[in-house]
This record gives C-alpha cells, sequence and structure tokens, in this order.
C-alpha cells in the first residue's frame, strides 16, 4: 500500500494530465457529432481487429477438437456407404424395400474404425505403423487400413488391448493386390526400399493399356481391403526385356509423411471366408 501511495505522489501530475486529457475527449466527442462518427468508426476498426486475432487464436486452439469430430463424422459416413453392405440375390422374386437402416446392419460387410497414428517410419526397409488403438476397441490382425482420402496404407499385423502395429506398403513384404482401373488389369505391389511413396506394380501384361497419370486401385482379392480403394496414381511404365510384363511405378495415393487419422475395415465375411478355405486346404492334402 505504501508503494501505491508513493507512485502516485511521484507522478500525481503525470496521472491528472492523462485523467483530463481523457475527460477532454470524452466532451468533445460526447458533445460533438463529427468527432462521435470519427471515433465510432476509429472503435470499431479496433475492436474488429482485436476480435480477429482472437478468432484466430481461439481457432487453433479449437483445431484438435475440430479435427477429431470430423474423423468421426467421416467414420459414420464409412460406414453408411451401399458398398459396405452385401444384400441377398433378389432377382427369381421382387421385394418392396420399406425397411428401416437400422434393419440393414445384418447385411453389413465392412465396418470402419477411426485411429490415431502414434507411430510411424518411412526411411527404414521395413516400415511399421503403431495406431493408438487396439483389440479393446475392435482392432485385429489382418484389418485393412486407409487414410482420411480412401488411400491404401497397410494392413495389421499384431493388435494389443490398446494399441496396434500396422505393416505400411512400404514394407518389402506387403504384396497386396492392385488393379488399373481404366483395364481392370491386377498385379502385385512391391515396394524395394528406396523411395518413399513411390511403389512397383508388378504382373501387368504388355497387352495392356497403361500411361502416365492412370489410376491403380485395390482388386478386392482380398478381405482385408475393399475393392475400389485408392492405391495410386502411375507414374512411370517400361518394358521389361526379361518377361512380357510392363515395369509400373507409381505414386502412392497415402501420403505416408503426414499420417495422422486412418480407419481400420473391418471385413465382417472374413472369418467365414477363412474357415472354407482351411477346408479346402486340408481336402487337398
Amino acid at each position: 500500500m505504501r508503494n501505491i501511495f508513493l507512485f502516485i505522489s511521484r507522478y500525481f501530475n503525470f496521472i491528472l494530465f492523462l485523467l483530463l486529457q481523457g475527460f477532454s475527449i470524452y466532451l468533445i466527442v460526447h458533445y460533438s457529432r463529427y468527432h462521435q462518427a470519427v471515433f465510432s468508426k476509429t472503435a470499431n476498426q479496433v475492436t474488429g481487429k482485436i476480435n480477429e486475432q482472437y478468432s484466430k487464436v481461439e481457432y487453433y486452439f479449437q483445431l484438435k477438437k475440430t479435427n477429431d469430430s470430423l474423423v468421426r463424422a467421416n467414420a459414420q459416413l464409412y460406414n453408411k456407404l451401399k458398398a459396405d453392405f452385401e444384400l441377398p440375390d433378389t432377382t427369381s422374386h421382387f421385394i418392396i424395400d420399406s425397411i428401416k437402416v437400422d434393419s440393414m446392419e445384418r447385411y453389413r460387410k465392412y465396418h470402419y474404425f477411426p485411429a490415431k497414428v502414434v507411430y510411424n517410419s518411412v526411411a527404414a526397409q521395413n516400415n511399421f505403423i503403431v495406431l493408438g488403438r487396439g483389440s479393446a476397441q475392435h482392432i485385429k490382425e489382418g484389418m485393412g487400413i486407409i487414410d482420411a482420402n480412401s488411400g491404401v496404407v497397410g494392413i495389421v499385423t499384431e493388435a494389443s488391448s490398446d494399441f496396434a502395429v500396422v505393416m505400411s506398403l512400404l514394407h518389402k513384404d506387403s504384396h497386396l493386390s492392385g488393379k488399373l482401373l481404366k483395364g481392370g488389369e491386377t498385379g502385385t505391389l512391391s515396394w524395394d526400399g528406396k523411395t518413399p511413396n513411390i511403389i512397383s506394380l508388378n504382373g501387368i501384361p504388355k497387352n495392356a493399356k497403361v500411361a502416365k497419370g492412370d489410376t491403380i486401385i485395390s482388386s478386392g482379392y482380398s478381405t482385408s481391403i475393399p475393392k475400389g480403394m485408392m492405391m495410386g496414381i502411375v507414374q512411370d511404365v517400361t518394358s521389361d526385356k526379361s518377361t512380357n510384363n510392363f515395369l509400373i511405378k507409381f505414386k502412392t495415393a497415402a501420403n505416408f509423411y503426414n499420417l495422422e487419422y486412418v480407419y481400420a475395415i473391418d471385413n465382417n465375411q472374413a472369418e467365414s471366408i477363412k474357415t472354407i478355405l482351411e477346408k479346402v486346404k486340408q481336402k487337398i492334402q
């Protein structure tokens, strides 16, 4: 308290000047329409600038919340896609579709679960991704992983209760099936361990029509990745002299440098397909 009185006594004249100056400005603005208009315009501009900067700061701190909500909304939209359901064959008779959306759940083929990437590598020979979601949150081995733009990322190889490991396309043992969107020819993906985001599509015959800029999608020949998911864009096509196939290089649709959120795909028919294949293998043996 003593310091306050000392401060006031030391700067009394200056404080009195500021008070009188402020009172004078008040009288001028209050009793003069011109000055009142100028002050109002200036105050609005200053207030607007302050509010604009505050809005930017507030928006920045709300980005995580907004991003999380968009991820959840995107997962809901994925789960409502027509391609995620496999309806029974009705070609032999007609059915009037009067059922509710919820009753279609028994026909669902794919289910999508959002997950946050907590670890990602691109520079190693064999690259893995770790998700902050595990078996306790419905993630299991064999699930396909795509990014927010439906670009194929990889396959889940291990899952603990709270985390899951994904073998990305940037892994020498990753050999998913891909196909040319235009011609429909199917090949196998492989990575040479050199350039991230650049992968080879092998097994495409030389009689196929393929050129730079063509689209490569998932073939659907896997229980992990649905048909039609983006895999990449052709960057280079050369003829392999030792075989009757092309050497095709393509840039991945998923950007492995900045993966933040992905979607795990659960194929409800995967176990049934696996069971019937095991029965066939046992009969052959």
